[in-house]
């Protein structure tokens, strides 16, 4: 009798262990797919929003749009006698600030990075790795009025330029919100490439830098692109910076130097002022299903192959 008490008394608490661990596993699946379910249900009502511009039912004050009409024109003017909605200076004026911002923010993001995961001394990584990541936190209005400012009065000044805010000075201030995730993520990778490569380079007879250089850096080099591209869609939906220090013109010119207009600065200025249920609310939330396919798509590339393919080369397969 004694033996079935205490076989009895050791199995309650493993069983209510397990009661524990089974409920913590449950909520954590429970909290992924609402955060799914949220995804998906934004989703869901943007392309509501947008169906009849898709359907060809949008109207205007002087006929119907449809999706062909964004892209027959090359100008975006909403609001005149004539509305034009043409969505392709938009386009590039999203494509050519998040190349500026990403040709800035991915040399100084990744040198960082490598001097932090490979040269730096543990004392100075503590201090640098947290510097740049607390950029992470800056409001974008506070990095946007910056660039408003400063930056513009600054590079004016130095270049002689026409506009004082243009894609160029748009560029310098969202590369300030780029660098911390690109940063952040090829630190991780520089730090994830197995010892055993530093430690075979060194017996080789290679330098310190050459290690870093010629070693590290190229092992790490998916984690790096994931990276960048995540660097890439941040950029491509930054509203508040590209609203507050790039001049808003939606100007068909790859000049760096002139003012540009972005899809989500669009939507920002415009969502609050437009007519419920007309054309172009319609138009202003296709443009929000472009940048949610964008992003979506570059996060997906990021994360499903190119981390993939890191995992794969450091297990060997």
């Amino acid at each position: 009798m004694n033996s079935s008490f205490n076989t009895e008394t050791a199995k309650r608490p493993q069983a209510r262990f397990r009661i524990g661990e089974f409920a913590i596993e449950k909520s954590i699946a429970l909290v992924a797919l609402m955060s799914l379910a949220f995804i998906v249900l934004i989703f869901i009502f943007v392309f509501r929003e947008a169906f009849p511009l898709v359907m060809g039912k949008a109207v205007d004050d002087v006929g119907t749009v449809s999706i062909l009409d964004l892209f027959k024109t090359a100008s975006w003017m909403p609001v005149s006698n004539f509305p034009a909605y043409g969505i392709a200076p938009l386009i590039l004026g999203s494509l050519k600030m998040a190349f500026i911002a990403v040709g800035i923010a991915a040399p100084a993001a990744i040198l960082s990075a490598l001097y932090t995961a490979v040269f730096a001394p543990k004392w100075a990584r503590e201090i640098i790795k947290p510097a740049i990541e607390i950029l992470a936190g800056f409001p974008s209005v506070v990095i946007g009025f910056f660039g408003l400012i400063v930056l513009a009065t600054v590079v004016q000044k130095t270049f002689g330029l026409q506009y004082r805010l243009n894609a160029f000075v748009g560029g310098i201030a969202l590369s300030l919100a780029v660098i911390p995730i690109i940063f952040t993520i090829t630190e991780d990778a520089l730090t994830a490439v197995p010892k055993s490569l530093t430690e075979a380079a060194f017996s080789l007879g290679a330098q310190k830098w050459e290690t870093g250089l010629l070693v590290v850096l190229p092992a790490a080099t998916p984690g790096v692109l994931a990276a960048i591209l995540l660097g890439i869609g941040r950029a491509f939906g930054e509203t508040m910076i590209v609203l507050m220090a790039t001049g808003n013109a939606a100007l068909m010119s790859l000049n760096i130097f002139e003012p540009v207009r972005t899809m989500s600065a669009t939507i920002g200025a415009e969502m609050a002022e437009v007519v419920f249920g007309d054309a172009h609310y319609s138009v202003l939330y296709f443009i929000g299903v472009v940048l949610f396919l964008f992003s979506f798509g570059i996060n997906a590339i990021a994360e499903l192959f190119i981390r993939d393919r890191l995992m794969k080369r450091f297990k060997g397969m």
